[in-house]
């Protein structure tokens, strides 16, 4: 426990050494690709805070990338609305130990013991989850059962039983084109076409679309609150949940992508992939 509260520490205090912690949001410039021009985060937020769900996309490991994420939910806060996190990072089965931590009911040993059975690298994400703590900001869990995803990846959406396929509410998974091509374009030009890149499609829509889901059945039951969504940056791409977000239900959404040399950057993006990318701060900023 000694050890998890020493790291815990080290890695808040470089959450609030780098960039002040996201609470200054003039240190942070965003490329709105709607209107092709650079701004602060302070006033990229005047058009965020309009809508239900902001998606911020993530290279997990990349602590630069929670900073960022960190600064968002600070300044939707900061401009006095009611802000919830939702996470790729938890399961939906997993939602009593967010509600628990974030209610300060949970000590640090037992939740680090909740977030590594559901994920990993706590130390690149515990300033996010420390915040919510102290601040008493909801979290919402959006994933589904890695099993499923992974019997999916491997043999097809068709391979579910029905008890699985009851468990996810019946939800349709047909990959088509646009989908597919996206998901090669995600993953920098790489995929292939044979059936095991069609199953890997599979098991990345049934992600999405349970993901959006638990989305948009919090909403229902919270009408009032923003939605900052921390989910890796495929997933957060236009053509992942904010496809799904649509389909099933009448939402606003934002997409913020942190600029990812050869994948996703200012020479390749444009609106159709999402509205801000957040501009590389120099030779550190995202781990390069």
């Amino acid at each position: 426990m000694f050890k998890q509260i020493i790291i815990a520490l080290v890695t808040t205090f470089m959450f609030s050494t780098s960039c002040g912690a996201g609470s200054n949001s003039e240190n942070y410039r965003l490329l709105d690709l709607n209107r092709k021009t650079e701004l602060p985060l302070s006033q990229a937020v005047l058009e965020l805070k309009k809508s239900q769900i902001v998606l911020i996309g993530e290279h997990h490991s990349n602590i630069a990338h929670h900073r960022a994420q960190l600064a968002v939910i600070q300044a939707l806060k900061a401009a006095g609305l009611e802000v919830a996190i939702g996470l790729e990072m938890f399961r939906r089965d997993s939602q009593e130990d967010l509600d628990i931590w974030t209610a300060g009911m949970s000590t640090l040993a037992e939740f680090t013991e909740a977030f590594n059975k559901n994920w990993g690298m706590w130390p690149v994400y515990s300033g996010i989850f420390l915040h919510a703590r102290d601040e008493n900001v909801k979290m919402i869990g959006l994933n589904i059962p890695r099993s499923i995803t992974g019997k999916v990846a491997r043999n097809g959406y068709k391979s579910l039983s029905n008890e699985e396929r009851l468990l996810l509410g019946n939800v349709q998974c047909e990959v088509d084109q646009a989908y597919a091509d996206y998901i090669r374009q995600a993953m920098g030009g790489h995929g292939g076409h044979g059936t095991h890149f069609l199953y890997f499609c599979e098991a990345q829509l049934l992600w999405d679309t349970i993901m959006a889901r638990n989305l948009i059945d919090f909403l229902k039951e919270n009408p009032d609150y923003r939605v900052v969504v921390l989910a890796g940056s495929a997933h957060a791409w236009k053509f992942g949940i904010p496809r799904q977000l649509v389909e099933q239900a009448d939402i606003s959404y934002r997409v913020v992508l942190p600029e990812i040399i050869g994948r996703i950057d200012r020479r390749n993006v444009n609106e159709k992939l999402a509205d801000y990318l957040w501009l590389d701060e120099g030779p550190d900023a995202w781990g390069f």
